[in-house]
């Protein structure tokens, strides 16, 4: 998931249906910054980086606009649309 695309997970719980999926998984998606930047904070339900964090995810960052990509085990996160590439590339390695 890159960019916005994280957020599919932010209501999501692990197996025991209490635990926030990303609790102690290490990820990425598009910066509070970035959004801030683009002028639309009050545009979005929430900043992700902020509710990833708030779950106890181990957030990860570039600078802003720079690729970065998490791999905790079979979830790949990419920052923001400049992650694309390292994305994929993190993708195909795990399907291979």
């Amino acid at each position: 998931a890159v960019c916005h695309g994280p957020l599919c997970f932010i209501d999501c719980t692990q197996a025991d249906g209490t635990t926030p999926l990303l609790q102690g998984k290490t990820v990425t998606g598009f910066l509070d910054s970035e959004e801030k930047a683009v002028q639309l904070e009050d545009k979005v339900p929430f900043l992700l980086e902020a509710k990833m964090r708030e779950q106890g995810a181990n957030f990860e960052n570039a600078n802003d606009w720079n690729p970065k990509c998490c791999v905790h085990e079979n979830l790949v996160t990419g920052q923001n649309p400049q992650s694309s590439p390292v994305v994929a590339k993190a993708v195909v390695e795990l399907l291979a």
